[in-house]
């Protein structure tokens, strides 16, 4: 039998999300435009700060995103045109930087993870908020992800390791701040 050994390697892992209410009015002006009555689903850009394992999300922009139905594993995410609003978003705020991804789920799928790992190009620890924009229950219908990168190392072959990304939960609040909807 063999025995594995693991060990995180990811930086320091997450402990709490804050999302200011306009980044979810965003989001779900942004599903009604371009998903509703649909079983599409939108994906965009999450913008803000991270300090001591708090990530503050300030802002946000769609992406333009596409995925085939029947299978979950062609998908198309148009990296020029989030390159691009996040250069025009740095000149407005130079403070704001990627922090993750939403996808207006309701849950997690099975692409999230090669989706997630492409974010990691623009950020080293990159959360995913997903938003449940019709929601069945009372409450904030959002959840926040990050990942873990596992080495695991067999102890019959000690040179191989497989690396997996495991997603956390996290703690999930709204902002505190002067941000009312009207």
């Amino acid at each position: 039998m063999d025995v594995i050994k693991t060990q995180q390697i990811s930086p320091r892992p997450i402990e709490k999300v804050i999302v200011h209410p306009l980044v979810l009015l965003s989001i779900v002006d942004n599903y009604n435009r371009v998903a509703k009555d649909t079983r599409k689903r939108v994906i965009g850009v999450l913008l803000g700060t991270s300090f001591k394992g708090t990530v503050d999300v300030t802002n946000s922009y769609a992406v333009p995103f596409e995925e085939d139905e029947k299978d979950p594993s062609i998908w198309f995410l148009d990296h020029n045109y989030h390159e691009s609003m996040f250069s025009m978003f740095k000149r407005i705020n130079a403070k704001e930087h990627v922090v993750g991804w939403y996808s207006t789920g309701p849950k997690l799928r099975e692409n999230d993870l090669d989706i997630h790992r492409l974010f990691h190009n623009y950020v080293p620890n990159p959360v995913l908020v997903i938003i449940d924009v019709q929601p069945k229950e009372l409450g904030i219908p959002t959840k926040a992800y990050y990942d873990v990168e596992e080495v695991k190392e067999n102890a019959t072959q000690k040179s191989q390791k497989d690396i997996t990304l495991v997603v956390k939960i996290t703690p999930f609040s709204l902002a505190n701040s002067s941000e009312t909807l009207a």
